[in-house]
C-alpha cells in the first residue's frame, strides 16, 4: 500500500486535473503467470496506474492472460488454424480494439519478459495488418505503455523490447511511458512483500508519469484524428507490382 502522504499527492493531482479524459478507454493487459484469484505482484503496480486513469474518469479494463484460452501464433484467430478455442479474437473486439491506451504489463522470470506477456505481444502482431478507416495500420492512433515487476534485474532490458514491439506494429509511444521496480539481486522479496515496492518512490513516481502521459497523448491524438495520413497510408503502396506504387494513386 502507497504511504499515505504519497496517496494524498496522487489524488491531489488528480482532482486538480483541468483536462477531460472520461472519453478515454485504457486495457491493461497482465502476463503474470498466476491464474485468479492468487495474488499478482504486478497487479500491485498496475493498481498505482489505474489510480491516476481512473481517477481522472477514464475506462480501465484489465486483462489476466493466463485466465484465458489463448493459443500461440501470429494470427487472427487461431482457430483457423488448427485451435479448438481461442479467446483472443473477442479479447481483441471487446476491449483491446475501442481502447485508445494499451498496457502491457508483466512479471519478469529468468531477466525477461513473462511467456504470457510475449504471447500478448504475438497475438497483436496477429492483428496489425488491419486496417484503421484512414487507411493506416490498425494501432496508429492509439498509445502504447509498459509496466514490469521483478524481483531481480531485468526491468530496462524488459521495457526495451516491450516497447519497441509496440512502436513496430504501430502505437504511439510518449515519453517515460515505462516504469518498473526491481529487488536486490537473487531470491528476495517481490513488490507486495511487506510493501516493498509501494515504499520505493522512485518507481511510484515514474508509474504515475507514465499513466500522465499516456493520458495527455491520446487526448492529444483523439482530438486530432490520430496520426495525420499523409505518408503513412499502407493502400498506396501495391507491393506485388514491381514499382510499388499503387498504380491508382500515380
Amino acid at each position: 500500500m502507497l504511504p499515505d502522504t504519497v496517496q494524498a499527492f496522487i489524488d491531489a493531482e488528480v482532482a486538480a486535473n483541468p483536462t477531460d479524459f472520461s472519453d478515454l478507454r485504457v486495457v491493461i493487459m497482465n502476463g503474470t503467470l498466476k491464474r485468479s484469484p492468487a495474488p499478482s505482484h504486478t497487479d500491485g503496480l498496475i493498481d498505482v496506474s489505474t489510480r491516476v486513469l481512473r481517477g481522472v474518469g477514464a475506462q480501465v479494463d484489465t486483462i489476466r492472460v493466463v485466465d484465458h484460452t489463448i493459443p500461440p501464433g501470429v494470427f487472427p484467430d487461431m482457430r483457423a488454424h488448427g485451435w479448438d478455442v481461442d479467446d483472443f479474437p473477442d479479447l481483441y473486439r471487446t476491449l483491446i480494439e475501442p481502447a485508445d491506451i494499451v498496457v502491457l504489463a508483466t512479471p519478469i522470470w529468468l531477466g525477461d519478459q513473462s511467456s504470457m506477456t510475449r504471447l500478448m505481444i504475438e497475438r497483436l502482431y496477429g492483428w496489425s495488418g488491419d486496417l484503421n478507416e484512414a487507411g493506416q495500420w490498425s494501432y496508429y492512433g492509439k498509445v502504447g505503455g509498459v509496466l514490469v515487476t521483478g524481483n531481480e534485474d531485468g526491468g530496462k532490458h524488459c521495457s526495451a523490447q516491450m516497447l519497441y514491439a509496440l512502436s513496430h506494429i504501430g502505437f504511439t509511444i510518449p515519453p517515460q511511458a515505462d516504469a518498473y521496480w526491481v529487488g536486490e539481486a537473487g531470491p528476495g522479496p517481490s513488490y507486495l512483500d511487506d510493501d516493498r515496492g509501494a515504499q520505493n518512490h522512485w518507481t511510484t513516481r515514474n508509474t504515475v508519469f507514465a499513466a500522465w502521459n499516456m493520458l495527455h497523448t491520446a487526448r492529444r491524438l483523439k482530438d486530432h484524428g490520430g496520426i495525420p495520413a499523409y505518408g503513412n497510408v499502407t493502400t498506396k503502396w501495391d507491393l506485388s507490382n514491381p514499382d510499388h506504387p499503387n498504380p491508382e494513386y500515380r
